[in-house]
């Protein structure tokens, strides 16, 4: 006589197994595609930009691609205008490696994350630089004699 199989557990049969959720494989392996896809587009607007995460929906109809290039907050206005010029190629290249029923439609967005935590860093940079120099010049008035 056979146990029914206890829902929740992996092949092995072992309660240690951890299953990452459908969507969050789905964002990585589509992270994946669209950036060796984008080292193979000849588009100079592209060149510098790196894809950072991508949130697909859970009806996979449609997923956000997160950018981060080095142009920075200047440059996005030409690399928004290549990702939609380059939308059909990116879209036919997830099509073709994700195997699946549907290709969820790309909507690309700066990543703001990363942008965010790069101000905060230059902040802490001007900070810790300011610290130096107060600590400089407290130490150049402390020329008293014994």
């Amino acid at each position: 006589m056979t146990r029914p199989r206890r829902p929740g557990r992996g092949a092995s049969g072992g309660g240690a197994a951890y299953q990452v959720p459908r969507t969050a494989r789905l964002n990585q392996v589509l992270r994946e595609i669209l950036a060796e896809e984008l080292e193979r587009i000849d588009d100079e607007r592209l060149e510098h930009v790196h894809i950072t995460s991508v949130d697909v929906d859970s009806d996979l109809n449609r997923a956000i691609v997160y950018y981060d290039s080095l142009t920075g907050e200047a440059g996005d206005a030409d690399v928004l205008e290549a990702f939609s010029a380059r939308r059909v190629r990116l879209q036919a290249a997830v099509g073709r490696q994700l195997h699946a029923r549907k290709t969820p439609v790309l909507e690309f967005r700066p990543d703001d994350v990363v942008r965010s935590a790069e101000r905060i860093d230059q902040i802490l940079r001007d900070l810790n630089h300011e610290g130096d120099d107060q600590v400089g010049d407290d130490q150049e008035g402390d020329d008293r004699s014994p």
